[in-house]
């Protein structure tokens, strides 16, 4: 069916009936000949010298085909890519040198859950058994996994070359603001931790390799979010050749920036695969994925705002620490958190100071965000605090320091390049949907009631469609069928149904006969994969130009056909027609048709083209949340009465699957603010290492959700897309934890750290109460 507006359109989902049905393909369903398991050993400590390995029980085992440590798997694997080449420079005269890692542990273990040894068996049971009968000589070190602690002299060294546990700093000042804060009328301060989470995708990491005779190379199946980079990071460390390895990623039952980039496991199968040309097959259970997958947030931060009594900030400091856990995984998410520093709000004097520091944890890496919605929260949380202090809404608190839109592109302190905006235009409908007034109102009712309502709310802007470029081939069949090929790597973000909306609107093709390829690098070119919300950005935008040449060409064949001008020719209904003249017109599966065999003279051939996007700079989608909730003195429960999302991502192509991600970002947000938290002890156990443990949300938390946006389009970009997929969960967590705090603000509570779960709740409670 050809549909004049595709665009814009609620239509089903392409994906939907092969995952809903399960009749679809994850790696753990792949069966080959001769397949063999790979079952890892894991440490039981934090931190502690290896003194010996005595692996020859387990290799006598039955069924066992080899058992190797570290020391013998370095003979045939390299190190991981996050190695000794890379420095951060915070001062020309001080490189802080990033530290080699092993794929397995050699001679020291930093974290539990770190892998010592590998077993190669003929099943994962038999494997499972022979590893338990791997004996390890431990020699316990001390420990340490507070982060703060970790930078202390006397604490426990994680890795030799790097001093103080200190693996990045860097600061940054923009204006005056040491005058601005002694001349201050008021000024804010909190300190606030963003506590450390599980990203807990559906499935768990997955990878299989096998030798291919064809190519006489490899093929490799995994669950990753950017099948390019896994496959050229692998290449790299076992000395293959990119085009002897081709990489498949099926479907990837989520990721949540937890799959980006290969993990020492990964180059432990493949290294094992290569080694003894067979196919090895890993795949990660759930216990597995909570010590061993990289973890989430785990920030400490110092916010200090500077305000006229008219609650117009002047300054900004901020110093954040970021625990990156036991390895150089994600050294960079401080960075992020710096960029996003100021929020929608124009700040002029910003000063901001950033760590990353080693603990005796697992590592700590890219999650629904990313560094963003850890800037979302402080400054949010100051706004509100800054609110509160000076008796205002927080409505007209964050109005008046909203960057003006004539102000964009807008330099912010701490010098990002905002694209364009309309913060107020988003507050606006945000108080407009939810009835804001009509929620004070109540919000005194209840009061008068000595109930503890609150409201709360949270104005966010957020950088996605990251370059430096994006793939993307068109190949148009005889038939009229479409075939798109995309070096991004959808896995719930929808693209296989967004894209396809595009090219039946923009070529006139019919929807269902438009199949979008993606996650395969041999028959995609040369893609980086998705995240930070650019596939459709970045991804979208490399579409629109492959999609521009072949319907500039099919217009020409259009108008050589109906012996008009180009000019002359135009789509309408999905029909190629002479403008004022309806009745002369072609389909385009007839157009592709004489693609392939009447072409005219002059031209070429076929209708298939190949292009690359490189997007000139990131773009910046915003909104504004705002949520009622009740909390219950006596238990300290929190209930979530209403929540209003108001968001603007740029373009809408599907409606349907933007509320899809916004719902599912609502989900993560929310869940940070009330129930989520990883939790070490001070020997190095992850204490909630089950789902018993780790309190995972359920639907019973969540309100009904009401979503609603306003439409302020990129220059950056064909499609004037801005980005949705992490929006939501940078929007949520503030404005509910601004929502709890005004709930107790009559008790004289004005901050609790995130999670506020019930008895951290009551525990507030009663002590305000005392």
């Amino acid at each position: 069916m050809v549909r004049s507006a595709m665009m814009g359109a609620r239509v089903r989902r392409k994906e939907d009936p092969r995952l809903i049905t399960g009749s679809s393909v994850y790696v753990d369903d792949m069966r080959l000949t001769g397949m063999v398991h790979a079952v890892f050993h894991r440490s039981p400590y934090a931190h502690a010298n290896i003194r010996g390995i005595d692996t020859s029980a387990a290799k006598s085992a039955p069924g066992v085909l080899a058992v190797y440590t570290n020391s013998e798997l370095r003979d045939f694997c390299g190190v991981m890519l996050e190695g000794a080449t890379e420095y951060f420079d915070p001062d020309p005269d001080d490189s802080i040198l990033t530290p080699e890692v092993q794929p397995m542990a050699q001679d020291r273990v930093r974290w539990v859950g770190e892998v010592i040894a590998v077993v190669l068996a003929e099943s994962v049971a038999v494997g499972e058994d022979a590893s338990e009968l791997i004996m390890v000589d431990y020699e316990e070190l001390p420990v340490v996994t507070d982060v703060e602690a970790a930078m202390a002299g006397d604490a426990p060294r994680i890795w030799e070359a790097v001093p103080n546990n200190i693996g990045l700093h860097k600061v940054h000042n923009q204006g005056d603001v040491d005058s601005t804060f002694q001349n201050a009328e008021v000024t804010v301060s909190q300190r606030i931790r963003s506590q450390r989470v599980i990203p807990m995708a559906m499935e768990g990491r997955a990878t299989l390799v096998a030798p291919d005779p064809l190519r006489q190379g490899f093929i490799g199946w995994t669950s990753t979010q950017a099948p390019h980079w896994w496959r050229n990071e692998i290449a790299k460390q076992l000395g293959i050749s990119q085009a002897h390895f081709r990489v498949i990623a099926p479907e990837v039952g989520g990721g949540f920036g937890s799959k980006i980039g290969a993990y020492q496991e990964d180059l432990v199968v493949a290294a094992l695969a290569k080694q003894h040309n067979r196919p090895v097959k890993w795949i990660e259970d759930r216990s597995q994925n909570i010590i061993g997958t990289h973890h989430g947030r785990a920030q400490v931060a110092d916010i200090e705002l500077a305000a006229t009594s008219e609650g117009r900030i002047t300054g900004l400091k901020l110093s954040v620490i970021q625990d990156v856990g036991g390895y150089p995984r994600g050294l960079d998410l401080v960075e992020f958190t710096h960029m996003m520093a100021c929020g929608c709000y124009d700040i002029a004097n910003v000063v901001t100071d950033i760590k990353a520091v080693y603990t005796n944890t697992m590592a700590v890496g890219a999650y629904r965000g990313a560094g963003r919605p850890e800037a979302a929260y402080y400054i949010e949380r100051a706004i509100s605090l800054l609110a509160a202090k000076l008796g205002k809404d927080p409505a007209e608190v964050r109005r008046i320091n909203f960057i003006p839109p004539d102000q964009f592109p807008h330099t912010t302190g701490t010098g990002e390049r905002y694209d364009t905006g309309e913060y107020a235009r988003a507050l606006d409908k945000a108080l407009e949907v939810s009835g804001y007034q009509q929620l004070r109102q109540e919000q005194e009712q209840a009061r008068s009631e000595g109930r503890l309502f609150g409201i709360g709310m949270a104005s966010y802007v957020e950088i996605c469609g990251f370059g430096p470029f994006e793939s993307n081939t068109v190949k148009v069949e005889p038939s009229g069928a479409v075939s798109v090929y995309t070096g991004i790597s959808p896995h719930g973000q929808g693209q296989e149904t967004t894209f396809a909306q595009i090219v039946a609107d923009r070529l006139g093709a019919e929807y269902d006969q438009i199949i979008i390829h993606h996650g395969d690098t041999d028959n995609t070119a040369q893609g980086h994969g998705t995240m930070g919300s650019r596939g459709l950005v970045v991804g979208g935008g490399a579409l629109m130009l492959s999609i521009d040449k072949i319907r500039e060409k099919v217009i020409r064949i259009a108008a050589h056909m109906l012996e008009v001008s180009p000019d002359d020719i135009e789509l309408v209904d999905g029909r190629y027609q002479v403008a004022g003249a309806p009745d002369r017109s072609m389909s385009f599966a007839e157009l592709a048709d004489v693609a392939y065999n009447d072409i005219p003279d002059g031209m070429e051939y076929g209708l298939n083209t190949t292009d690359y996007f490189a997007p000139d700079d990131e773009t910046f989608p915003f909104g504004t949340h705002i949520v009622a909730c009740e909390v219950d003195r006596d238990t300290g429960k929190v209930k979530l009465l209403k929540y209003f999302s108001i968001d603007d991502c740029g373009t809408v192509i599907s409606p349907l699957l933007v509320a899809g991600q916004v719902h599912g970002g609502l989900a993560q947000g929310i869940a940070q603010a009330l129930t989520e938290e990883a939790v070490y002890d001070e020997s190095g156990q992850l204490i909630t290492a089950t789902l018993m443990d780790y309190a995972m949300p359920k639907a019973e938390l969540f309100p009904e959700f009401t979503l609603d946006r306003t439409v302020t389009t990129s220059p950056l970009n064909p499609l004037g897309a801005k980005g949705i997929g992490e929006a939501a969960t940078i929007g949520s967590t503030p404005a509910v934890a601004n929502a709890v705090m005004d709930a107790l603000s009559p008790l004289g509570v004005t901050h609790i750290d995130i999670p506020l779960t019930a008895p951290k709740v009551w525990a507030a409670i009663q002590s305000a109460s005392n």
